[in-house]
């Protein structure tokens, strides 16, 4: 089948322009993130976009199978053999910025704004992913898991949106749960791996199969509850679960009922968890009213060790900024607030406007300048403030919303603008 001849202006396929309006909102994401993360006292870093391939495949992060999804190639000084990778995920380079950088200071709260990117073999969606991201690296497990949430939700709730739902869960019971099924190597490797893919139909099946001898199981993974105290009858049914099921449970516990103490909204869905290989305890995340995810976190105690780090815990997570940037309204944040216009390009008027508009700026506000022609200014901008000639001690200033038009001082419309 011949393909479609490529134009000379077309954008690869799976890769985004992001015009005017977009990066309006994609400010507004990446602003609520960072003020947030300041307000928990997290410091911001930058890690760079290329990373040794090494790095993600030593640690089991990417399985064979997986490689073939990153965008990897020798190095300029290849002949060493040595492969680099466009970073398929932005938690291991932090880390590895710490380890190498910042080790052993702890506790540490760190903070990014970055782009990953994961080749998707249809180009229908976006292979280049932006994304807010958090780490606590040494902090006590429990409160730092808590802050997670806590940090979460508050840049949830800078930006305005209500329809988001928090599923909590815990990796380190989830590892455990298989654990209690008596598997072979084999069974148990095959039943991770489909756990991994998404599908959970082998887990339950083999729930299932122990539920008379486990009663403690299957009310777990069937378990979607909104507080700590469905927890609490899981493990009052446990008393012969080893004592590893026991110490995760006991974990998500206390971690649930601090939630419940500081009225935190979220729902327990143990089939929540992804990625439970890369996690060691609580996981959570983020979805939309639609179902989709827009983030998500959680405990990785092991990660900064086996990249030979100091024996240090570590939790984090992200907000995935472009499903985010999707479910915000269309207001221009950062917009020009003012147009500034005369109504004729002589030197003298174009100059008197360029003084109101500068004293607009002065005072902090925003403005732009232009000469009225044609299509009024008002669509775009909030106030315009027209000049009427070059020796005027007062302009007109108009309200777009309101469409107030007022006759008054330079002084007085740079109040109003400001204000």
């Amino acid at each position: 089948m011949k393909s479609e001849p490529l134009l000379l202006h077309s954008k690869c396929r799976g890769m985004r322009d992001m015009l005017p309006g977009d990066m309006s909102r994609f400010r507004r994401v990446e602003g609520a993130f960072l003020d947030g993360c300041r307000a928990y006292g997290y410091e911001e870093v930058r890690p760079p976009t290329i990373e040794y391939l090494q790095l993600f495949t030593a640690l089991g992060t990417l399985t064979p199978a997986m490689v073939g999804k990153v965008y990897s190639f020798l190095d300029w000084d290849g002949w060493s053999g040595e492969r680099v990778v466009l970073r398929p995920d932005s938690t291991i380079p932090v880390a590895r910025l710490y380890v190498e950088n910042l080790a052993p200071q702890s506790p540490l709260r760190l903070c990014y704004v970055t782009n990953s990117f994961v080749f998707e073999e249809t180009g229908r969606r976006n292979r280049e992913r932006w994304q807010g991201g958090a780490e606590f690296i040494g902090g006590a497990p429990v409160v730092a898991d808590v802050e997670m949430v806590l940090l979460a939700s508050d840049v949830i709730a800078r930006l305005g949106l209500r329809d988001v739902r928090f599923q909590v869960c815990h990796a380190g019971l989830l590892k455990a749960l298989i654990d209690e099924l008596d598997l072979d190597a084999q069974e148990k490797e095959h039943l991770v791996e489909s756990v991994l893919d998404g599908d959970w139909r082998g887990l339950e099946e083999a729930v299932a199969g122990v539920a008379d001898r486990k009663r403690y199981l299957p009310p777990l993974l069937a378990l979607k509850g909104v507080s700590s105290g469905y927890l609490q009858n899981v493990r009052a049914l446990s008393m012969g679960a080893s004592p590893a099921f026991r110490g995760a449970l006991d974990q998500f516990i206390e971690v649930a009922s601090l939630l419940d103490e500081l009225e935190c909204s979220y729902q327990i869905d143990i089939t929540a968890v992804r990625s439970f290989e890369y996690y060691t305890g609580i996981c959570f995340q983020l979805v939309s009213g639609s179902g989709e995810k827009v983030g998500g976190g959680g405990r990785y105690d092991d990660l900064i060790p086996l990249m030979g780090g100091p024996n240090i815990p570590a939790c984090g997570f992200a907000l995935y900024i472009d499903q985010i940037m999707g479910m915000l309204d269309g207001r221009l944040v950062g917009a020009p607030r003012a147009a500034v216009v005369c109504d004729d390009a002589s030197v003298g008027a174009v100059r008197r406007t360029l003084e109101v508009a500068r004293a607009v700026r002065s005072a902090g506000g925003v403005a732009s300048v232009g000469i009225r022609r044609g299509p009024e200014f008002t669509g775009r901008y909030r106030w315009v403030v027209r000049v009427t000639s070059e020796t005027a001690e007062t302009v007109e200033l108009t309200d777009s919303e309101t469409r107030e038009k007022v006759t008054c001082s330079v002084a007085q419309a740079v109040e109003r603008l400001v204000s």
